[in-house]
């Protein structure tokens, strides 16, 4: 049998602590090998123990999670995973850890109901196996020069496009993050964004970026009218979808097991703007987005993935570049400079 997948259990709660062991030593590929009930021990244990995964609680006292984060995402190779209370103060907390490199979180459930601990059961124990199989590449920050354009791209960078939207799922708030805060003030299109995460967590996530750029960011409201140079982030549990000049948000069935669904926002986007929109495929598990890209490329718009190196995990990128409608495919700090490019292409050179 193969190694087992060596994990650390983060919590205050002595409850919590017992509750996430238990479940993970019944697991056949997966061990505690220890617990820690504050953030200074836990430092030190990751620093000793150099386990494959942390189970981090973001609400500790003396010591959150997310400052155990910082202190040791530079000097450890762990994954973390984020366990967050769906409160104002968790998710605000939890948005910025996986913005700055945690590698995704798990929502505690907030009572007693048996579907909610079942889940949260089911997604822990994913995502501590997608943690442990993902080797997480750091890209090297440096600017290289876009690779000559194509005859298409070059048609599409004459000031054609009128609408951006972006889709990502695991690994996604912090491309999003470095993405979106770079975005230059005087973007003239609206930009749509659908990010897999749960209710109560977006709006956290809008409202980080909204403090950081230079574009107005909003969760999407239902009936909103769209204005250009706004970041619309789909509401979690809610489908976003472009009609005419205004945004609407329906809780039909998931698509890919998740709502929102980025294919919903894709196809919805290549109906209202046609050519003249820019869809772009970020990291992430499963395959949403794949019939989006299709959907922009049947009606003339342009389209990229991320790349493999800089995906934290390829599967959103992959489906999206397998069916053979992706312009380009870049790694993550490439991705910026193109979505400018192609929008504001008079004031590039």
């Amino acid at each position: 049998m193969s190694e087992k997948i060596r994990v650390l259990v983060v919590d205050d709660s002595a409850f919590m602590r017992r509750y996430i062991s238990d479940i993970i030593n019944k697991e056949p590929d997966m061990v505690v090998i220890d617990s820690a009930g504050d953030g200074d021990t836990a430092v030190k244990k990751i620093l000793s123990l150099n386990p494959d995964v942390v189970t981090l609680d973001v609400e500790m006292p003396v010591k959150n999670g997310l400052e155990v984060l910082m202190e040791i995402k530079s000097v450890s190779n762990a994954k973390i995973i984020m366990l967050s209370g769906l409160t104002t103060e968790g998710s605000a907390t939890t948005v910025e850890a996986l913005s700055i490199g945690a590698f995704d979180f798990v929502e505690k459930p907030s009572g007693a109901s048996l579907n909610r601990i079942v889940d949260m059961k089911k997604d822990l124990l994913t995502k501590i196996r997608h943690a442990y199989n993902v080797k997480i590449k750091k890209a090297v920050k440096r600017y290289f020069k876009i690779e000559q354009p194509t005859e298409n791209t070059l048609k599409k960078a004459r000031g054609e496009i009128e609408a951006v939207v972006l889709g990502a799922s695991t690994g996604g708030p912090k491309v999003l993050y470095d993405v979106i805060t770079n975005l230059p003030q005087d973007m003239d299109v609206p930009i749509f964004v659908v990010q897999h995460m749960p209710p109560g967590f977006t709006k956290a996530f809008a409202e980080r970026l909204d403090k950081q750029a230079n574009l107005r960011v909003v969760e999407a409201q239902h009936e909103e009218p769209i204005k250009p140079g706004v970041v619309y982030i789909a509401p979690g549990g809610f489908h976003m979808i472009i009609d005419q000049n205004k945004i609407l948000l329906d809780t039909s069935p998931p698509v890919h097991g998740v709502r929102p669904a980025v294919d919903k926002l894709f196809i919805s986007a290549a109906k209202n703007y046609e050519e003249k929109t820019l869809g772009c495929v970020f990291t992430g598990m499963g395959r949403d987005g794949a019939e989006g890209v299709k959907a922009i490329k049947a009606k003339g718009g342009f389209t990229i993935a991320q790349d493999e190196s800089t995906s934290i995990i390829y599967g959103m990128p992959k489906a999206a570049y397998e069916t053979g409608c992706v312009d380009l495919v870049l790694p993550d700090y490439q991705i910026l400079e193109e979505i400018i490019r192609l929008v504001k292409p008079n004031k590039q050179n």
